[in-house]
């Protein structure tokens, strides 16, 4: 089985770029983020004629995400526990194939120091909440999506120009690892422990041509998913394509 992420940034203005690389890549599960759209401007119609089937939870203009699945899905919730009145559409949680998918769009945070950053942080700790009630039910479970954060320095193109950066900040990376220490496995290090992988690159400066990357997609494992953890990579030509999203799709594959 194969599942993805894929950081779309304006789901119906890149459309066309989705399409192809679902195509070409048949993927069986797909978490997407930054749909930019209202729940009725989702293109419901056309992801169908692709053979998905969809849940989804928009915003206009702002963040959004949606999971695709060529089974069925059962959708369990759209709001992340701890704050009623939180009103962004950052997180999405279904069952799939007997597993739970969780999709997710971590707040971006910047500017340091500021209420964005306050707000990541609040964000994470509840999910880090979130997370810990999901490894207690002893299921196969994966969180999926744009972190907004680079692990380590291996993450990150140039480490150093990036500290008071609100992806790389200190507090930040804390909590990824608190994440972790909860029993998450990070698919794509797992397989690939030493290896510069990126999954976004800004559109300025030529960030693409020069690989001034920063891997902020991830997926967090169950230890009873973990174990049947077979490939994980990046579809990096696809940030090549024109109009295309500043991030690449990730993708794992899970054995049976």
């Amino acid at each position: 089985m194969k599942i993805a992420t894929y950081n779309i940034n304006g789901i119906n203005g890149r459309l066309p770029v989705l399409l192809r690389w679902l195509e070409q890549a048949k993927p069986d599960i797909v978490c997407l983020q930054e749909l930019k759209c209202p729940n009725e401007k989702f293109p419901l119609a056309a992801i169908t004629a692709a053979g998905y089937n969809a849940i989804w939870h928009g915003q206009k203009s702002w963040n959004g995400v949606a999971i695709l699945s060529k089974t069925p899905i059962q959708e369990v919730s759209r709001e992340l526990p701890g704050e009623p009145e939180d009103t962004h559409s950052r997180y999405i949680e279904a069952i799939i194939n007997k597993m739970v998918v969780v999709c997710l769009y971590l707040p971006n945070g910047n500017p340091y120091p500021g209420p964005k950053f306050d707000y990541k942080l609040k964000w994470f700790k509840r999910f880090i909440a979130r997370a810990a009630k999901l490894m207690e039910l002893e299921l196969p479970v994966m969180l999926v999506g744009d972190y907004n954060v680079m692990p380590t320095e291996l993450d990150v193109y140039k480490p150093e120009r990036w500290i008071d950066n609100a992806l790389f900040r200190q507090e930040v990376r804390d909590a990824f690892q608190q994440l972790l220490k909860q029993g998450w496995t990070d698919a794509i290090r797992k397989l690939h422990p030493h290896e510069k992988i990126y999954t976004f690159w800004d559109y300025f400066r030529n960030a693409f041509a020069r690989d001034a990357g920063l891997r902020l997609d991830h997926f967090l494992l169950s230890p009873q998913i973990a174990s049947r953890l077979k490939k994980a990579g990046v579809d990096k030509e696809v940030r090549g394509w024109e109009k295309t999203s500043d991030h690449a799709p990730a993708w794992i594959i899970i054995g049976k």
